[in-house]
């Protein structure tokens, strides 16, 4: 038996490759679907299963793609209804594996379709659950991303969800290993741990949503409690993993259309592509194209194309590291952007060779910053999350966290000079790009963050209570 976790940091996403005997089964594969082709070969085995937890919001699978080159089954649990051939499993129904059995358990909640995986060893002892977004570490999955399904409200949804787990999971023995479908960094989530692997043992122990003397009641109160709104292209994602999609392949190839700094400018001029520049926030400090949207592959790159760009229709314009066109074409199909119609060949150095106008952002150290700070009225803009701000602050500043900026728009005075940080300077580059691109210029960077302001010695709040707000 061989179960391999093929973790996505940019997702925080887990995959698994499982083999016994020359067999294979694969569960919640990511988009491009050569490297479990590859790793199956590697293994002289044949991917026999493809298994889908659930319809993902956060990123598109590659069950389509991977079940057209393999002839492998897609299987879904009770009450999917996708668009293309599958296998609908029945609650209970079992699936060999070379000496393994991996049976479908129908746990309804995070959506209505949601299936754990429960793996037998040759023994016949159960070894392992693949819990998808039904059991988080640390966590569950959020109910309010179900299809619609007549008039299940949230609060029914993780009704579902409480029984679910207490029905079909927690009886299950403490040593048997969870596997879930994401880790710390994911929206699909609240309060997820670090670690991507545990026993159920220590889950029944720490996770809040595990208490045995949790009544149904306080579970639905403490699971919907501070859900933020989840990111708008979630919607598109499932019905590209409902419908079905081009292959990878398809959007490679219409990707790396290589174009020169005068054919890049025609087709950002003739289309309506946005110009997303992915080098690192300090290459594009100190030059980059006009109107350009920054969001660099360092970061937590997808999810905030996807939560900031939204539109997965929406065509780009790739600004690249030479070299990094395929990547970046890559982690934007897994989220369902795969309308990049080329890269700037030769990228920005080309730009500034073939004497194109461009811009830079003004930026300051956070030691400049303090002089400035102690000595004027300074406007300060924080970009992190509410839950950032609340445990520590500059005194004066403003929370617009950046997955929210679009709402804080009109805090964004024109006429005088402002000041933008987030933690350590990715997110305030990104809101700086969008700040740009709407024509407000204003702004100065602090660059390193809240950490470098506190290194310098700024003054800076105590935790605030949200509830005494």
């Amino acid at each position: 038996m061989k179960i391999e976790q093929i973790y996505t940091g940019c997702l925080s996403q887990g995959a698994y490759y499982i083999e016994s005997n020359g067999e294979v089964a694969i569960i919640d594969p990511l988009r491009e679907v050569k490297p479990y082709l590859n790793r199956a070969k590697q293994d002289n085995a044949t991917i026999k299963y493809i298994f889908e937890t659930h319809f993902h919001a956060d990123f598109v699978s590659g069950h389509v793609t991977l079940s057209k080159e393999t002839n492998a089954p897609i299987i879904y649990g009770p009450n999917a209804n996708p668009k293309f051939e599958a296998t609908i499993a029945t609650d209970g129904q079992e699936f060999k594996l070379g000496n393994l059995t991996i049976i479908a358990l129908h746990t309804p909640g995070h959506t209505m379709e949601s299936t754990t995986y429960l793996l037998r060893d040759e023994n016949g002892k159960d070894h392992a659950i693949f819990s998808g977004d039904t059991l988080f570490l640390g966590d569950v999955g959020r109910p309010d991303l179900a299809q619609k399904n007549g008039n299940l409200t949230i609060e029914d949804l993780a009704g579902f969800l409480y029984e679910s787990l207490r029905e079909k999971i927690m009886v299950l023995s403490d040593d048997v290993v969870v596997y879930p479908a994401h880790g710390a960094g994911s929206a699909c989530g609240k309060n997820m741990m670090k670690e991507t692997v545990d026993s159920l043992g220590n889950q029944k122990k720490m996770n809040y949503a595990l208490r045995a003397d949790m009544t149904k009641k306080e579970f639905i109160s403490e699971v919907t409690h501070g859900i933020l709104p989840p990111p708008d292209y979630f919607p598109a994602n499932v019905k590209l993993n409902i419908e079905g999609y081009d292959d990878f392949d398809t959007v490679l190839k219409r990707g790396t259309q290589a174009l020169s700094p005068r054919a890049f400018e025609a087709a950002a001029n003739e289309t309506s592509a946005i110009v997303l520049d992915v080098r690192h926030q300090d290459a594009y400090e100190k030059g980059h194209i006009p109107s350009s949207v920054f969001i660099g592959l360092d970061g937590e790159f997808a999810p905030w194309v996807g939560a900031l760009i939204a539109d997965v229709k929406q065509p780009l314009l790739l600004v690249t590291e030479q070299g990094q066109e395929e990547e970046a074409i890559t982690r934007l199909s897994r989220v369902g952007f795969d309308q990049t119609l080329g890269f700037l060949q030769g990228g920005f150095e080309a730009w500034k060779k073939a004497s194109m106008e461009y811009d830079m952002v003004s930026s300051i150290s956070a030691e400049a910053f303090k002089t400035t700070y102690e000595s004027n009225n300074t406007n300060v803009f924080d970009m992190r999350r509410e839950s950032e701000f609340l445990s520590e602050h500059l005194l004066e500043a403003y929370n617009t966290p950046l997955n929210f900026i679009n709402d804080h728009l009109a805090e964004f005075k024109s006429n005088q000079p402002f000041y933008i940080h987030c933690a350590g300077g990715y997110r305030s580059m990104i809101a700086a790009s969008i700040l740009k691109s709407r024509g407000i210029h204003n702004l100065i960077n602090i660059k390193g963050g809240f950490g470098a302001i506190k290194n310098a010695g700024v003054q800076v709040s105590n935790f605030v209570c949200p509830s005494t707000l």
